[in-house]
């Protein structure tokens, strides 16, 4: 998953952007309001973190009013030292989906994030599955049967994108913008090489059908006959 992370604080955003690559998420960050707006309506992200105090034309406020604006649905965690109810309410109004007050515990926003990722696919479930594989999205678990998996950063990362998008073609192009930041080196079989590498560990040790399908001249999907 990509995530966008726009607070001028230095030190919060550093500590924002290792929380979350830890994590395993892709993550791209903004330091001003003018900036983070551009990435926000210009590059796919699946969660923004905005902090409502920022240097620029823009702050946190306007940020999300744009965004939403722009008929733009990704989910929005708004930060703030302002602990009023008014204030926590005019941030909600904004289009916010979330509202988190400064100081705050990194394990805490890492769990808004997840449940931010989680409602529009799965609203009670952190689970994610396809046939007899499931990811768990809390414990960063992958398991086929009753065998646990374990997988590098970037191929968690793409699995996950692929079973939330399940019975769904998904473009090479889909999966580098949304599993990749923004600064990330990605050569053309970069895709391919990532996609081989979950093949050998999800579907090839077990018996039965391949789960991850190539879909020709276009991209890749995870199969789920249960659908």
């Amino acid at each position: 998953m990509r995530v966008l992370v726009i607070e001028d604080e230095h030190k919060i955003a550093r500590a924002l952007k290792k929380a979350l690559e830890q994590e395993h998420y892709a993550v791209d960050v903004s330091y001003d309001g003018d900036d983070g707006l551009a990435m926000a309506t210009t590059e796919p992200y699946d969660v923004m973190i905005v902090d409502r105090m920022l240097p620029g034309g823009h702050d946190g406020i306007s940020i999300v009013k744009a965004v939403r604006e722009r008929s733009i649905g990704t989910p929005i965690l708004l930060l703030t030292a302002l602990g009023r109810v008014e204030d926590k309410t005019t941030g909600l109004d904004s289009g916010a989906d979330d509202y988190l007050i400064k100081p705050f515990a990194l394990e805490e926003l890492l769990a808004r994030v997840r449940a931010l990722l989680r409602r529009p696919v799965e609203q009670h479930s952190t689970v994610l599955d396809a046939d007899d594989l499931s990811l768990d999205t809390a414990k960063r678990s992958v398991k086929r049967g009753n065998k646990e998996i374990r997988l590098t950063s970037k191929e968690y990362g793409l699995l996950e994108f692929l079973l939330r998008n399940k019975n769904r073609p998904i473009s090479k192009n889909t999966i580098m913008q949304h599993v990749w930041d923004y600064d990330a080196d990605i050569l053309p079989n970069t895709i391919e090489v990532y996609i081989k590498y979950l093949r050998a560990k999800i579907d090839k040790p077990f018996k039965g059908k391949g789960l991850i399908k190539t879909v020709r001249g276009f991209g890749y999907k995870i199969e789920d006959d249960k659908k």
